[in-house]
């Protein structure tokens, strides 16, 4: 019997799985890792589970573990047309930061999750080193992660990062909102740009435009304006702590903007006035709305509007934190809720 056709492989490879390429990534990224890791770290990348050492936590009267888990959203198609992956770690490591920062805490370890339809190994790698820069920049460890290659679950060349960190607060010093009061000030800490949140409208209206062109507005080219690092406030919300600043809510601006995340600081009977106009906007919004045609509630709903994190505090200690941060704008008050929780006017 002759065989006119070859045989069919059914090895791993052949169904779009390159074992290879996943581990060539952990050997690119290993040193970016561990230049994170302190002697608290027991075990980390290599290992099937990270190990931190938390006998530290035991200086705390009570301390309490605050995790969140996030991504980046399409804000990799942003970069994939860029062709820039040193910004995109980055941007996630400090929106997780901020996310368990506005509840007082500081952070331990992140741990990061890359997958794709196809792995490249150059790419995985320069992604994680921006992770662990971040993660160098926050005084925390990269403790571990997963790479996958997933062909039929991810479009070929898409890419989809997340992470989830784990950072801890003494139960004392704990920032829940209930402090809050009428009369409290809100002082805003500016963005960089879109941080992680409001790509896919972005990407809809300035995709026909040349994203490596420099536009005097913004001052760069519409590609760099749009990879900005999304910031992270852990220094600025430290060095208010440690000035003994009332802290009495912190909102991190994400998906949802103003009228969605300031609400979630809020005790139920009390509102947030905002001034518009109390703060400059960032130029990529104004291009935004003006390219877009995008109405003003739409605008605030999707995006920050260069407002990265509100800081509610005692009216008397405002002018002292602006003074000592060297920054910020005060853009409102909070007042007695009678409708809606955030009032832009």
């Amino acid at each position: 019997m002759t065989h006119n056709q070859p045989p069919k492989t059914n090895s791993y490879a052949a169904s779009g799985v390159n074992i290879n390429a996943g581990i060539r990534a952990v050997e690119l990224m290993k040193a970016a890792v561990k230049s994170t890791h302190g002697p608290e770290v027991l075990a980390g990348i290599g290992a099937f589970g990270g190990m931190f050492d938390a006998s530290a936590l035991k200086a705390m009267h009570n301390p309490v573990l605050v995790a969140s888990t996030d991504g980046v959203g399409t804000k990799t198609k942003a970069a994939a047309r860029v062709g820039r992956w040193d910004t995109v770690g980055q941007d996630l490591v400090n929106h997780c930061v901020n996310d368990i920062l506005v509840q007082g805490a500081k952070p331990l370890f992140f741990m990061d999750y890359v997958a794709a339809a196809k792995l490249d190994a150059v790419q995985v790698s320069t992604i994680v080193s921006g992770m662990a820069e971040a993660c160098k920049q926050n005084g925390c460890a990269l403790l571990g992660g997963e790479t996958a290659e997933m062909p039929g679950v991810y479009h070929d060349y898409e890419i989809d990062i997340a992470g989830t960190i784990v950072g801890v607060v003494d139960k004392a010093n704990a920032i829940d909102g209930t402090r809050i009061r009428e009369g409290d000030v809100i002082l805003a800490l500016p963005s960089t740009g879109l941080h992680t949140n409001g790509y896919s409208l972005a990407r809809k209206v300035l995709g026909e435009l040349d994203w490596a062109r420099h536009y005097a507005q913004l001052g760069s080219s519409v590609g760099d304006a749009l990879l900005a690092v999304h910031r992270s406030y852990l220094s600025e919300v430290s060095r208010l702590q440690d000035a003994g600043i009332g802290l009495h809510g912190l909102a991190h601006i994400t998906g949802g903007g103003l009228p969605d995340n300031f609400p979630r600081v809020l005790p139920n009977h009390l509102a947030g006035v905002f001034h518009a106009g109390a703060w400059p906007v960032t130029p990529i919004f104004e291009m935004i709305q003006e390219l877009g045609r995008v109405p003003d509630a739409e605008m605030f709903r999707v995006f920050n509007m260069g407002i990265g994190l509100c800081v509610v505090l005692p009216k008397d200690e405002a002018q002292q934190a602006v003074a000592l941060l060297g920054e910020g704008y005060l853009v409102g008050e909070i007042v007695k809720r009678k409708s809606e929780a955030v009032i832009i006017a």
